[in-house]
């Protein structure tokens, strides 16, 4: 599918020409995901009982499947919050980078969706809780309840493994005057990790043409989605109200989803009418009072040092 012009749903004839010859006429004209593409097989018909009445809808792949299946809406967004921690985004308008990636929609041909890997997620999570929380969860927590929204301006990047977005290794911290220290307090230490794991999200969220808007969900899942704490954390970085809900087996789910979409009439039927009766996400978190006017004026800062820390790590040595 990376042969495809997401804008205009064609193949782009450049890349064709590269690949193979007479490659548009094997892989045949891409449709919407909806799209019911004929009946099933006779094989399957006649080794496994399928009905020879049965559809088949157009197959999409699982990250696309996914985001069916977690049932995002326009604006919405998904965290997973896993070893590495993963971003799954609606779109409306992409910004192709070098970083991320960008698909067509799998619900809705009008937009879009990205996705963005962090590597370096729960692992580090559970580092910095063992080196200040004494390895409690509980102490933890606490720490994130006790200090400020806004860490009284400090910041820190934490890359124990070279991260994916960007390529940064290291720990870094900065004080309110932007000057790199070499050590935080503890509770300073825990509440710099997870404001900047999500700073960094919406920051290269954003750079893809994501923008929160006043519908906004965030649907959370992972192991550090039962972490009550840490999702508030999330609402108040992004302005937006925090879900949680059983994700296992979503790409399967998705499929599903969309099968039936597609029988129900495809394009001609939002996705969202299809999976009405789904069941429905938890609230979590909500957006703290004044979270937006702290955050909006940290992310600059955030996103400046950062690039500060790449052109330091891509400098030639002397």
């Amino acid at each position: 599918m990376n042969l495809l012009q997401i804008q205009e749903k064609v193949w782009s004839q450049a890349c064709l020409g590269a690949c193979a010859p007479d490659l548009e006429e094997k892989l045949g004209s891409p449709v919407p995901s909806c799209s019911v593409v004929g009946a099933i097989s006779s094989y399957y018909v006649q080794r496994y009982g399928f009905l020879p009445t049965c559809q088949v809808v157009a197959f999409t792949g699982d990250n696309p499947a996914s985001l069916a299946g977690m049932r995002l809406e326009e604006g919405d967004f998904a965290v997973s919050l896993g070893t590495s921690d993963t971003l799954f985004l609606w779109l409306q308008e992409p910004m192709p980078a070098l970083e991320g990636h960008i698909f067509c929609n799998p619900v809705d041909v009008q937009y879009y969706m990205a996705l963005l890997c962090f590597k370096n997620g729960s692992l580090i999570r559970e580092k910095i809780r063992d080196e200040s929380a004494s390895g409690s969860w509980n102490k933890f927590s606490k720490a994130l309840q006790s200090t400020e929204m806004g860490n009284n301006g400090n910041l820190g990047f934490y890359f124990d493994v070279m991260e994916i977005t960007p390529e940064i290794i290291g720990r870094h911290r900065f004080n309110a005057e932007n000057i790199e220290v070499s050590a935080f307090p503890g509770d300073v230490e825990i509440r710099a990790l997870i404001e900047g794991q999500f700073m960094a999200k919406r920051i290269h969220a954003e750079g893809l043409g994501y923008r929160v808007m006043p519908k906004t969900k965030i649907l959370a899942t992972g192991g550090a989605s039962h972490n009550k704490d840490i999702l508030q954390v999330l609402a108040d970085v992004f302005g937006a109200p925090v879900y949680v809900m059983d994700t296992s087996s979503s790409a399967c789910v998705g499929s599903a989803y969309r099968a039936f979409h597609g029988l129900a009439g495809g394009a001609g039927v939002a996705f969202s009418e299809v999976a009405k009766s789904a069941p429905r996400p938890s609230l979590a978190a909500t957006p703290s009072p004044g979270a937006s006017q702290v955050y909006e004026a940290l992310l600059p800062r955030y996103a400046e040092l950062e690039q500060r820390i790449l052109s330091q790590a891509r400098r030639p040595l002397e």
